[in-house]
């Protein structure tokens, strides 16, 4: 196994650090190529959780993934400064493919909460003028495939107000600037296809931004699979022990389910 944190320089002034958690190939298969996932923990906005970063990374790592977690900017740096680290790390991550024992084809960016927002925000503006601003070639900055997990996703009704107002600041009342980052609106057929989950009695973000967005995913054709959980609050991360932060209910046997499905899922849509 390989550990290191990289410091990504991005077309902005601000750099950005990355951790990656590698995979050694073994003897009898050095040749091996394997999914890559980039993890955006969430946080408002204002902050990034360690308990949605290296938990989550190492049990991707458990399950074949080659993981990353970008350190990426939050408040009071704004719209689209984080997009923009994103890409440059997607970017970073398939120009080394060969040598991470990546396949450059199967480079996923997942994210949750807030950090679900900025990857299903490059899952929708890595091919926009937006980002063709800042240089980027659109295929080298493409996610294959996005992980969302009880993910904001709109700045209309269902909206998490506080992530937006971080996103934003003072274009937080902005008619435009919301209608830009409410990504429900801006998914189009060139949205890369989703794995979704979250839970139906979520109180800080409502499902409704994850069940908006895949039936936008529907109308456009976009191939997704959408886990609702009965029960569960904010937060949930692994749903485990390992990253449990002393609260009995963020321990639900059902919820831990998620990575192993998305694996599946992942599995069956790159083969």
């Amino acid at each position: 196994m390989k550990y290191f944190t990289k410091e990504i320089k991005t077309p902005l002034s601000y750099n950005v650090s990355l951790t990656a958690y590698l995979l050694d190939n073994y003897d009898f298969d050095k040749q091996r190529q394997r999914p890559a996932i980039i993890l955006c923990p969430g946080g408002a906005y204002m902050m990034r959780s360690d308990r949605e970063a290296e938990p989550i990374a190492i049990k991707m790592m458990s399950l074949g993934f080659q993981s990353f977690v970008l350190n990426y900017s939050v408040a009071p740096a704004r719209f689209p400064t984080a997009l923009v680290e994103l890409a440059s790390a997607v970017r970073y991550v398939r120009e080394n493919a060969s040598e991470f024992n990546i396949d450059s084809n199967q480079i996923c960016v997942g994210g949750m909460s807030a950090g679900g927002h900025l990857a299903a925000s490059l899952g929708v503006f890595w091919n926009s003028n937006l980002l063709k601003e800042y240089n980027f070639i659109s295929n080298e900055i493409k996610p294959n495939a996005l992980l969302l997990g009880y993910s904001v996703l709109t700045s209309g009704k269902y909206t998490h107000k506080d992530s937006i107002a971080n996103l934003l600041g003072t274009n937080s009342q902005d008619k435009n600037a919301l209608s830009q980052v409410d990504l429900i609106k801006q998914v189009t057929s060139n949205t890369p296809p989703c794995f979704i989950w979250h839970t139906a009695t979520d109180p800080v973000v409502s499902c409704q931004n994850s069940l908006l967005f895949a039936k936008a995913l529907k109308e456009n054709k976009v191939p997704f699979e959408l886990h609702i959980f009965p029960r569960g609050g904010h937060g949930l991360s692994l749903a485990n022990e390992e990253s449990n932060y002393g609260k009995e209910d963020a321990v639900i046997s059902e919820i831990q389910q998620w990575p192993n499905m998305f694996a599946r899922w992942i599995k069956l849509l790159f083969d």
